[in-house]
C-alpha cells in the first residue's frame, strides 16, 4: 500500500473511532421520567431532554446547583422538578422546551441532607388534572424520618397537605380519588436486601372516607409505586434485586414484570399510559406496558466532562485510619479507598493498591512489617488482602465468600493468626498458614466491637452482650479452639487489654454508682462509674 492510500486510511479509521466514541452511551443517567417520545433525566446535576428512542440529548437547565426528579405534566407542556437555585431544595417547573424556572415552594428546605436522607421537597409528579404538583417535605416535622405529600399550583400559591400525616413516595389513582403511597420515606438508604420496621410498604388511601388499605405483605421494601389505569405497578427487592412489579386492584393479584438479576430497577417513573422509564446499571430502559417488554434507550450526553478528567486531589482531608510501622519508620494511611505508606523522615509515599474500581479500607502493619493487611470489595464482596509493605507484589486474597461487610481485622502479635468481624455479629478467626477461617462467636444484639490478642498470639479476649444489654468478657484459645467466660452479667464492660506478658487482662467497666441530690436542680447527679480493672 502507497504511503498516500495508507494516511487516507488511518484518517478515516481515526474519524469512524472519533464518532464512535462521541456517540457511546452516556453512563450515570438518573431520576428519569417519560411523556409522548421524550425522556427527561438528570446527568451531572443538570436537566436534560431525549427521546425515547435514543440519541443525542438536549440541555435544559445549567445551574451549578443539583436539579432532581423532573416530571412531565399530564398535556406534556411542563416539567417539574426539585432544584437548587437559591441553596436550598425547592420546586420549580419549566416549559418543556426549556426557559427560566419558576419557583413554587418558598418554606426553607431541611437540609443539607446526609445522602441517606434524600431531598427535602421531593417532586413526586403531577395530580391526573394537571392543576397540582405532588412533593414530599420535611415542613411539618422534626423528625427526619417523618415526611409528609402536599401539592402546589404550577401558577404558584400556598401548598395543600394531603391527609396522609405520614407519607413517602406516592401517586394519585386516575379519578383523584385515591392515593397510593407509604407511610415510609428510605429510598436513598444504601441497605440492600433489607427486611425490617423500615421497610417500606404500599398502601390506598381513600381521600374521602380517610380509609386505608394495605396491599403489600412483602418483608422486603415496596417503593416507587405508579398508578396506571387499574394497576399499580412499584419496584421492589423481594427477589434480591429491585424488580418492576404490577398489582390489580380488582383482583389484588401481583405479577412481577422485570426479572433482572444483576442491576436494580431504579426510580421508575410512569407517564400514565403505557410506558414505565427506569434506571438500570445507569443507562435509562423503557418497559411498555401492553407488551410486557424492555428496550434499552442509548442516549449520548454531549458535555465536556470537566468531572472526568484527570485531575490532582489531596488526601489529607480524607483520612479513614492510620498507623506507625513496627520500627517506626513509616507510617500507615488509608484515604479516598486507597492505602498508602509514607516515610517518617526520607523516602518515597506509596499507593499500595491504587484500585480505582475498589474501597480499601481498615488497613494494619503486620508484626514484622513486611506486609499490610486490609479489607476490600475489589472482588464484589468484602473479603480481607495482603499486600507487600512496598508494593512489590499484587494483593493476596486471604478470604472468600463473605456476604457482609467486614470490620477491625487484627493481626495476632505473633502473625499467625488474624481476627476480624463482620456486620451479621460474628467473630472470625482466620489462620494464615491453611487459610481455615474459625468463627470464634456471635453477638445476639450488636456486631463484635471490643477484641485483643495476647502477646503471645494464643488468646483472644473479647467481649458479648447479655440480655440486659451489659456485656460480658471471654477468652478464646487458639489452642483447643475453647472458648471461655471470665466476668459475669452484673457489670457492663469493655476494651480488654492484655499486659506485655500476658499475665493479666485489663478492661474498663461501670461497678460503681454514688448519686448526689445536685446544688443547681432538685436531681440527682452521680459522678464517673468507669474504673479499670484487671
Amino acid at each position: 500500500m502507497s504511503p498516500r492510500k495508507l494516511l487516507v486510511v488511518l484518517c478515516l479509521c481515526s474519524a469512524l473511532l472519533f464518532s464512535a466514541n462521541s456517540n457511546a452511551q452516556t453512563k450515570l443517567l438518573r431520576f428519569p421520567d417519560v411523556h409522548g417520545d421524550k425522556v427527561v433525566f438528570t446527568y451531572a446535576g443538570d436537566l436534560w431532554l431525549a427521546s425515547t428512542s435514543g440519541g443525542l440529548a438536549t440541555r435544559l437547565t445549567a445551574h451549578p446547583g443539583v436539579e432532581v426528579f423532573a416530571k412531565f405534566s399530564p398535556d406534556g407542556k411542563w416539567i417539574a422538578f426539585t432544584g437548587q437555585y437559591d441553596g436550598d431544595e425547592q420546586v420549580y417547573v419549566i416549559p418543556v422546551t426549556g426557559g427560566v424556572p419558576r419557583q413554587l415552594t418558598f418554606y426553607p428546605a431541611r437540609g443539607p441532607l446526609t445522602p441517606r436522607w434524600g431531598y427535602d421537597n421531593q417532586v413526586y409528579g403531577w395530580t391526573p388534572d394537571g392543576k397540582s404538583i405532588v412533593f414530599r417535605s420535611l415542613r411539618e416535622h422534626f423528625d427526619l424520618g417523618d415526611n409528609r405529600l402536599y401539592t402546589v399550583s404550577p401558577e404558584g400559591g400556598l401548598p395543600q397537605a394531603l391527609p396522609m400525616p405520614f407519607s413517602g413516595a406516592g401517586d394519585f389513582s386516575p379519578d383523584a380519588s385515591e392515593v397510593v403511597y407509604s407511610p415510609l420515606f428510605r429510598d436513598f438508604r444504601t441497605w440492600k436486601r433489607y427486611s425490617g420496621g423500615w421497610a417500606q410498604q404500599l398502601y390506598i388511601f381513600d381521600l374521602k372516607s380517610h380509609a386505608a388499605e394495605k396491599i403489600t405483605d412483602d418483608p422486603r421494601a415496596h417503593r416507587d409505586p405508579m398508578w396506571v389505569g387499574g394497576k399499580i405497578f412499584y419496584s421492589s427487592d423481594k427477589d434480591d434485586t429491585l424488580n418492576l412489579y404490577a398489582y390489580d386492584v380488582k383482583t389484588k393479584k401481583t405479577d412481577q414484570l422485570t426479572h433482572s438479576t444483576k442491576w436494580d430497577v431504579r426510580w421508575p417513573s410512569t407517564d400514565h399510559k403505557n410506558q414505565i422509564v427506569y434506571e438500570s446499571g445507569g443507562e435509562l430502559n423503557i418497559y411498555d406496558i401492553s407488551s410486557g417488554q424492555s428496550k434499552q434507550i442509548s442516549i449520548t450526553v454531549p458535555t465536556d466532562a470537566l468531572a472526568m478528567r484527570p485531575s490532582r486531589v489531596s488526601a489529607a482531608t480524607n483520612i479513614e485510619s492510620y498507623g506507625l510501622s513496627p520500627k517506626g519508620e513509616r507510617a500507615l494511611f488509608v484515604a479516598r479507598g486507597d492505602v498508602f505508606t509514607a516515610p517518617i523522615e526520607k523516602g518515597a509515599t506509596r499507593n499500595l493498591t491504587n484500585s480505582s474500581n475498589a474501597h480499601d479500607k481498615a488497613a494494619q502493619w503486620s508484626p514484622d512489617g513486611s506486609k499490610i493487611l486490609f479489607i476490600s470489595d475489589l472482588d464484589g464482596e468484602e473479603e480481607l488482602y495482603t499486600i507487600s509493605q512496598d508494593a512489590s507484589d499484587k494483593p493476596e486474597e486471604l478470604t472468600h465468600g463473605f456476604h457482609a461487610m467486614l470490620y477491625q481485622p487484627l493481626w495476632s502479635p505473633d502473625g499467625k493468626r488474624i481476627a476480624f468481624s463482620d456486620a451479621k455479629n460474628k467473630l472470625y478467626v482466620l489462620t494464615l498458614d491453611d487459610k481455615k477461617v474459625t468463627t470464634v462467636a456471635e453477638n445476639p444484639r450488636d456486631r463484635v466491637h471490643d477484641y485483643s490478642w495476647s502477646a503471645d498470639g494464643g488468646h483472644l479476649a473479647y467481649c458479648l452482650d447479655n440480655p440486659n444489654n451489659f456485656s460480658s468478657l471471654y477468652i478464646w484459645s487458639a489452642i483447643d479452639g475453647q472458648n471461655h467466660r471470665v466476668t459475669d452479667d452484673f457489670f457492663n464492660l469493655g476494651v480488654p487489654t492484655w499486659d506485655p506478658e500476658g499475665n493479666y487482662l485489663y478492661f474498663v467497666s461501670t461497678r460503681t454508682f454514688y448519686p448526689q441530690l445536685s446544688l443547681i436542680e432538685f436531681n440527682y447527679a452521680a459522678n464517673r462509674g468507669n474504673s479499670l480493672y484487671a
